[in-house]
């Protein structure tokens, strides 16, 4: 950030350390090879799916499951499922 100034306020040291970490961590899990400083030599798509995989990190699904009596045939189960999520 060269910048700091309107609503592009810089991040607490620790927590820019800890996201770079955690950018690093994504980009191995996707198989990128990220390295420390410039980076302009990746392509859209692995840039994009290193920060794909922060979010599904991030911002996981959410599933609940549970049984409850059928409405419509006596002394059955269902099963019923909700899933949350953050969709875009």
């Amino acid at each position: 950030m060269s910048t700091q100034n309107g609503s592009n306020k810089g991040m607490v040291p620790e927590a820019r350390a800890a996201m770079d970490r955690f950018k690093m961590e994504a980009a191995s899990e996707v198989g990128v090879n990220l390295k420390e400083g410039y980076n302009g030599d990746l392509t859209s798509r692995q840039a994009g799916s290193i920060g794909g995989q922060m979010v599904k990190k991030m911002c996981p699904v959410r599933l609940m499951k549970f049984c409850r009596n059928d409405r419509t045939a006596a002394g059955h189960m269902r099963v019923v499922t909700y899933r949350a999520g953050i969709t875009g």
